[in-house]
């Protein structure tokens, strides 16, 4: 029975056949995908193998493999027996299943550990050659260790365990061992320097207090500087090192994790003084992994080579989660270790034969301008597919260099792979296909950014603004682009990018005011900008004031704070901002205020605010500008205006003589005015738009309903549809284009098989399509009063999408219409999404094709999705295209056949769409 259910599953589904498990639970539609013909071919293998005739009324009834052994009156003890052969028979390699039904990352731990204990998980890189090799089982009795110190000293299940630890071993323990202990893991990265600890740790009370830490885990020479934060961190009640909880012993006591419990908190400022604390839940985390997984098509023979902090996500989820979950080694070295050599990153890719690596885009620059061709001798990058770049803005000049120097060293064409997400979607909210390589976009600068329009420009013009691809929405996750409104916008317009899905947080811990400010129902603001083109996102700023550099994140508040007491400035005049240089890299300008003159004491002052910024951020400012008091914009209430300022330092206008008051109020109210029109303007543009659109639609429908109505005949029907169809388009200002038109010849009977995209696909087929072709529908529209007449004045032939014995019933009524003449068109698909990208197809088309003889016919709709959007009922400007592709005839009325059709008629619609495959996505 299994091996009979994998070969047809195979055949629907070949892209999955690499990762097909099928057991007796399985249920045929919800597990296996089997539509209603995929039964009825499922059913009729079933009753050959075994020479039976299966009852009717089974049919229907049956939904797991199991159920249908029971029908063919096998045993529950023989069933079980063919369970275990058939599964030994059809084992995969050693390693190639994954913890799917894991709930937490505990049990993804134990997973593995109960299969294969003593495989490497983590290979640690030490000073010079040394390397420390950690394997799952050490891993987790290392972890256990701590958990008993943590539940010796009083941790209770939900308490949050700060781990201020370096990386390396300490950090793997302390992190897991909070988890198996029943606390919430919450990284904050450690000291650059010791020297420095006391200031450091200042600065961490803001993350401590706001998540009530419990106990505090460090290395030993912090641990007595750090009990001065008990005064400011009420909550805190012990801070130890790894040792000596692990020197507890104790007996362990499993707390019972669920999967919507908080796994860890992932604060998205290790500085500010208002840190925000994005909440993980372990369904957050298994999802976000999960997703990445299949899109990125990781296997145990992956190796990832990883020198980013475990403090911050990229490193803590992307590395260590995604090797732990997927069984692949994790090459793992300080950062520190990074900035002092980069050149040791690319030699670990070379010695371990790296396959996964990532980091910010300062790191691809840094190797760039750092390493020259005397260290690179020798250098194999061969194994490097996926060489990932996130966190940061990714510069289109840094790929295009990286790629052209490395090349010369194996760096594969297709590695290099812009990445975007966030904390606020647990990591990876957008990647583009693997291999393919970075994909630009070239804009014509005055139109975006005057009208926030990505109009295409040529490559060669050098007033051409050049954005990166980061790819298309995870699997099961989407993303829009909504102006300041919230409406949501077409493609190829700039606004706020919105996310949701399986692993987007539930909020800030202990910030429900900022958790509601970010949230829009189910969507989440990004807080950046960007647009969609042929449904990849492409970034183009950050509305927030976040600075990057380094792979650092710096908030400007606690530089402006910490340089604003210096004696000579100007207490609160104070501004820090980032400005892109002329390579579009992130320069990191400090503005202050002072009166001094003497350029002695100017010297002294900028040595101090340079010396201060390191220390605070890692990063010594690109520019210090000491400028005349009042040069730092503020807002009526005293808020840095850091936009503002920024724009008065690119147009060099800093400590020049402010304009009289009245000149300045008038430019501002005349700046604030023109904005204020401009922004109008564009929305009642949109809704005079939509009104206009539903309006017509209404009345224009209205009408030819009632035509249809009292017309005696389908032709004439369908004749007056297409009509109304086509008077509507033009009307609401949406021009349709068809091309191949020619190859539906008069006289001629075909299945017509179309993408759906829109509930405007319908009405863009009537206009584009002749009169002579009959829908076929689902069956709960024949119901319904209105759609229900109008479809059937039209000749719409009806199917059951629910009811397997209705179904093939209605496959013998549509291949009547086929013998009478009629040519059918039909939505494969069978339903609708608002995410980009060709669903699995039903079979029923293809069948029936395949068993009349008559060509099949794909149709490419395009442009539809743009239009409106399932759930969106914001109509917008745009222009629709129908693609009649060459007609397709099957090589015979099999089964096989009618797959083998499929699969070609997929194939031509994908050439004509900008959308992906879900079938690739899903697998």
């Amino acid at each position: 029975m299994l091996a009979i259910a994998r070969q047809v599953v195979a055949e629907l589904r070949p892209q999955d056949s690499a990762s097909l498990r099928i057991g007796l639970h399985s249920r045929l539609e919800d597990d296996l995908g089997l539509d209603s013909l995929g039964r009825v071919e499922l059913w009729s293998r079933v009753e050959r193998e075994f020479g039976v005739r299966l009852p009717e009324a089974a049919f229907s009834e049956v939904e797991t493999l199991q159920q249908l052994l029971r029908v063919l009156g096998v045993g529950e003890h023989r069933a079980a027996t063919s369970v275990a052969t058939i599964g030994a028979e059809a084992d995969e390699p050693a390693g190639a299943e994954t913890p799917e039904r894991a709930q937490t990352l505990i049990e993804v731990l134990d997973w593995h550990v109960n299969r294969h204990p003593h495989r490497i998980q983590v290979r640690l890189l030490g000073e010079g050659d040394s390397q420390e090799p950690i394997s799952y089982a050490a891993l987790q009795q290392g972890a256990l260790a701590v958990a008993c110190g943590l539940q010796h000293y009083g941790l209770r299940a939900g308490e949050r365990v700060a781990l201020m630890l370096p990386t390396g071993r300490d950090f793997l323990h302390a992190f897991l061992g909070a988890l198996l202990a029943g606390g919430v893991p919450v990284p904050i990265y450690p000291p650059m320097r010791l020297a420095r600890i006391e200031e450091h740790l200042q600065r961490q009370a803001a993350i401590l207090g706001n998540a009530e830490a419990r106990m505090l885990i460090t290395v030993p020479e912090a641990k007595l500087v750090a009990r001065l934060l008990r005064a400011q961190v009420p909550s805190l009640g012990m801070i130890a090192s790894v040792a000596e909880l692990s020197s507890t012993g104790g007996r362990w006591i499993d707390p019972q994790r669920q999967a919507q419990d908080l796994a860890f908190l992932q604060y998205t400022s290790g500085s500010t003084g208002q840190p925000k604390g994005v909440m993980v839940s372990h369904a957050n985390l298994l999802a976000n992994l999960r997703a990445m997984g299949s899109v990125l098509r990781v296997t145990p023979d992956d190796v990832f080579v990883s020198w980013l902090p475990m403090y911050h996500d990229m490193g803590l989820i992307g590395a260590w989660f995604g090797s732990l979950y997927y069984a692949f080694p994790l090459v793992l070295m300080s950062p520190l270790a990074f900035l002092a050599r980069p050149g040791r990153w690319l030699r670990s890719i070379h010695e371990h034969r790296g396959t996964l690596s990532a980091a910010p885009n300062f790191a691809y620059e840094l190797c760039l301008n750092k390493l020259d061709d005397a260290e690179l001798e020798g250098l194999d990058l061969s194994s490097w597919r996926l060489a990932l770049n996130g966190a940061e803005p990714v510069n289109p000049d840094t790929l295009q260099r990286f790629a052209e120097r490395f090349g010369r060293y194996g760096l594969a064409p297709g590695a290099l792979m812009p990445v975007y997400g966030l904390a606020e979607a647990t990591l990876d909210v957008t990647l583009p296909e693997p291999g393919r390589g970075p994909s630009f976009d070239w804009v014509q600068r005055d139109t975006f950014q005057s009208h926030g329009r990505a109009v295409r420009a040529a490559p060669d013009d050098p007033g051409a603004l050049c954005f990166v691809s980061c790819g298309r929405p995870l699997p099961g996750h989407q993303v829009r682009i909504v102006d300041d409104t919230g409406i949501e916008l077409p493609e190829r317009r700039e606004g706020h990018l919105q996310f949701c899905g399986p692993s987007t947080t539930a909020g800030y811990f202990h910030n429900p005011q900022e958790s509601a400010r970010v949230r829009d129902g189910p969507w989440l603001d990004s807080q950046d900008l960007g647009y969609i083109a042929a449904g990849e996102i492409y970034l183009s700023g950050r509305v927030k004031d976040l600075i990057i550099r380094g792979g650092r994140n710096i908030y400007p508040y606690d530089v402006e704070n910490a340089v604003g007491r210096l004696a000579g400035l100007r207490k609160g005049c104070v501004a820090v901002f980032g400005c892109p240089d002329a390579a579009g890299n992130e320069r990191l300008v400090v503005l202050a205020e002072t009166r001094e003159q003497e350029p002695g004491e100017l010297d002294r002052l900028r040595r101090t605010i340079a010396r201060i910024t390191l220390e605070l951020t890692g990063a010594a400012p690109d520019d210090i500008v000491l400028a005349p008091p009042h040069s730092v914009l503020k807002t009526s209430s005293g808020k840095i205006r850091r936009a503002a300022s920024r724009e008065l330092y690119e147009r060099g206008e800093l400590g020049r003589a402010a304009p009289a008051a009245w000149r300045q109020l008038l430019r501002m109210l005349r700046t604030l005015v023109t904005a204020q029109l401009l922004r109008g303007w564009r929305t009642l543009q949109e809704l005079l738009y939509a009104a206009w659109f539903w309006g017509l639609l209404v009345l224009i429908g209205s009408l030819t309903w009632l035509a249809t109505a009292l017309l005696p005949r389908p032709a004439w029907c369908r004749r007056l549809a297409r009509r109304a169809a086509r008077g509507f388009l033009h009307l609401v200002g949406v021009p349709l284009r068809v091309d191949g038109l020619g190859r539906l010849y008069r006289g001629e009977v075909r299945v017509l098989v179309a993408n759906h995209a829109s509930y405007l696909d319908g009405l863009a087929l009537c206009a584009a399509l002749p009169s002579g072709f009959s829908f076929v529908a689902k069956r709960e529209l024949a119901g319904q009063r209105i759609a229900g007449t109008f479809l059937r004045r039209l000749g719409t032939c009806f199917v059951e999408r629910f009811d397997p014995r209705r179904s093939a019933a209605d496959a013998e009524v549509l291949a009547g219409a086929l013998q009478r003449g009629e040519s059918l068109v039909f939505f494969p698909e069978g339903t609708l999404t608002r995410e980009p990208g060709l669903l699995p197809f039903r079979m029923g088309a293809f069948v029936l094709a395949a068993r009349a003889d008559v060509p099949l016919v794909p149709v490419a709709i395009r442009g539809s999705r743009m239009l409106l959007r399932d759930g969106q009922w914001f109509p917008h400007h745009g222009e629709l295209h129908v693609s009649v592709c060459p007609q397709l005839l099957a090589e015979g009325p099999d089964w096989l056949d009618a797959i083998r059709l499929r699969d070609r008629a997929r194939a031509e619609l994908l050439q004509r769409l900008d959308e992906p495959d879900r079938l690739l996505l899903a697998s």
